[in-house]
């Protein structure tokens, strides 16, 4: 039987999210998304996320969510910035894109 993939698994062919059965692989967990999305956005901000404040499945597979952002520590902590990015995940949990929808001082409330 020939083998189109490398044994070390990087070569996965065409769509690594459809199992060979041709359905497609399960969606990471809620839980996993979350840590995924904090992880993943350390290593490019250099910053470390505060808090997950949304997460909501995406048609198709993966998960969208909102991650609260230390920008600016200061003191008292209450005038610190802080920074919304939300975040595109597939449904392996891998970081698709994120971007800065908010920026604002940790005290601040959000008005109704």
């Amino acid at each position: 039987m020939a083998k189109n993939e490398q044994d070390d698994g990087e070569d996965r062919g065409a769509s690594e999210t459809s199992r060979e059965d041709g359905r497609d692989a399960p969606r990471v967990s809620a839980r996993e998304a979350i840590r995924g999305a904090a992880v993943q956005l350390t290593e490019l901000l250099g910053a470390q996320p505060d808090s997950v404040s949304a997460l909501q499945p995406r048609d198709g597979g993966g998960w969208v969510a909102d991650v609260e952002v230390v920008e600016i520590e200061r003191i008292p902590d209450t005038s610190s910035v802080m920074a919304t990015y939300r975040v595109t995940l597939d449904q392996r949990g891998e970081l698709m894109g994120y971007e800065r929808t908010r920026r604002y001082a940790r005290g601040q409330l959000d008005r109704a």
